[in-house]
C-alpha cells in the first residue's frame, strides 16, 4: 500500500473523491484487521467504517515520519478495543488470574496448523472467549507486548499472559481434536 502525501492532503481538505480513493486503497488491509477482532462480516464492516471515519477525522495528526500503514493500523486497533470496552460493560465479568507460565509445546499441532488455511485458523480463534481472543490477536498477530496489551485492555501484564496461555492451550486442544480423526484414519 503506497499512499501519496497529496492524497492525504486532499483528504485533510475534505475532498470527497480523495476520501473515497483512500477508502478504496485501504479497505482490504483495514478489513483484515477488523475480521480478527469481530464475530461477523457485518460487524467487521461496521467497525471498518467507524475506524475509517476516525482516520479521516485525525489525518491532521498524522506525522509523515511514521509509515501510513502503521498509523492507520494503530487507529483501527484502538477503535476495535474501544468498541470492545463498550461491549464489555454488557457482558459478565471475567475473573483474572495473576501469573501463568507461557508454553511452547506445540510440535504436532504446529505442523497441523501449517496445513490449515486462513479461514480454518480464523474459525478456531473465533472459538476462544472474547477477552482471550483479543489478547491472542494483539500478541500473536499484531505483535503488541503484554505491557501494551495490559494498558489497552485495562489489565495487568500477568493477566494478559494468562489469557495468551489459555488461548494457546485451548487452540492446542481444538487442533488435537482435528488431528485425532486424521491419525485414526491413517
Amino acid at each position: 500500500m503506497n499512499i501519496e502525501l497529496d492524497l492525504i492532503t486532499a483528504c485533510i481538505n475534505r475532498e470527497r473523491k480523495a476520501e473515497y480513493e483512500l477508502y478504496r486503497m485501504t479497505y482490504s488491509y483495514l478489513m483484515s484487521i477488523c475480521f480478527r477482532y469481530t464475530n461477523s462480516r457485518e460487524q467487521a464492516e461496521e467497525m471498518l467504517n467507524v475506524g475509517f471515519l476516525k482516520i479521516l477525522r485525525n489525518l491532521k495528526k498524522y506525522r509523515t515520519e511514521i509509515p501510513f500503514k502503521t498509523w492507520i493500523r494503530k487507529v483501527m486497533i484502538n477503535v476495535l478495543i474501544d468498541e470492545y470496552r463498550k461491549e464489555k460493560k454488557h457482558h459478565e465479568h471475567i475473573e483474572y488470574v495473576r501469573e501463568y507460565a507461557e508454553t511452547n509445546d506445540f510440535s504436532e499441532e504446529s505442523s497441523m496448523m501449517m496445513k490449515m488455511n486462513v479461514e480454518e485458523i480464523h474459525a478456531l480463534i473465533m472459538q476462544l472467549p472474547p477477552m482471550s481472543q483479543k489478547v491472542f490477536n494483539l500478541y500473536v498477530i499484531d505483535g503488541f507486548s503484554h505491557k501494551e496489551i495490559g494498558a489497552m485492555l485495562n489489565m495487568s501484564e500477568g493477566t494478559s499472559k494468562w489469557h495468551l496461555n489459555f488461548s494457546r492451550n485451548k487452540l492446542k486442544g481444538l487442533i488435537t481434536k482435528l488431528i485425532l480423526p486424521l491419525s485414526i484414519a491413517s
